[in-house]
């Protein structure tokens, strides 16, 4: 008699899928990807990407720079406050953001920022048809006080727009869709250090250890 529980398909380890042949003009190609990533969301709600196309350098560039961001005094970062603009761009302090009630705030700091043309011609992500009412709509704040931190914090933040859109396509594949259905955001793409310390729960109640893999991202579906 078969094994009916959850456990009996509970993960232990978080799958790698390659993106090697996700620009491939082989649609078959692309679907075998694409059922990957239909099978590990359904299974798991994360997985590793590699040949992501995103180079070490890019990455490099923009925790470098990340780092200098934050060794800045508090006072400094907090120029550019996120509660001075209203449309949520710029830095977020420790403990300003609280996602659970019980708590005094989160543990951690954050620099937010939003769509913006790398030519330096359009600084906002509104659309054509957009009035000005979308509450993140607006320019990004950029720290006045550290000269070479745009380019490489916009170059990467473009690369994982690219990476993004290549993911959409995919997505929609893994659900017999048009590879343009969709527009919008639909999962979190992170970068992992050394320090590693993600873990993802499985259907047995047992925590998996997300370890970090050196070239890829970790990709977490919603559901």
């Amino acid at each position: 008699m078969a094994q009916t529980n959850n456990t009996a398909i509970a993960f232990a380890e978080i799958p790698i899928i390659d993106l090697i042949d996700s620009g491939n003009l082989d649609l078959n190609r692309r679907q075998k990807i694409a059922q990957e990533i239909r099978k590990a969301c359904m299974e798991v709600g994360f997985f590793y990407v590699k040949n992501h196309g995103v180079p070490q350098s890019a990455i490099k560039g923009a925790i470098e720079q990340g780092k200098r961001f934050f060794a800045q005094p508090l006072d400094q970062k907090m120029l550019i406050d996120i509660h001075k603009v209203p449309n949520f761009k710029g830095y977020t302090a420790l403990l300003a953001e609280n996602t659970d009630p019980e708590n005094r705030g989160d543990l951690h700091e954050g620099f937010d920022m939003g769509w913006e043309d790398p030519s330096g011609t359009r600084t906002d992500c509104a659309s054509e048809n957009d009035n000005g009412t979308r509450a993140m709509q607006g320019g990004n704040v950029w720290p006045t006080d550290l000269p070479g931190f745009k380019e490489p914090v916009l170059e990467y933040y473009h690369l994982l727009i690219k990476l993004g859109k290549t993911l959409f396509n995919l997505f929609a594949l893994a659900l017999d869709l048009p590879e343009d259905f969709f527009d919008d955001k639909c999962f979190t793409i992170l970068w992992q250090d050394d320090v590693g310390g993600l873990q993802v729960l499985n259907t047995a109640d047992e925590w998996i250890d997300a370890k970090p893999v050196p070239g890829t991202f970790v990709v977490k579906c919603v559901i």
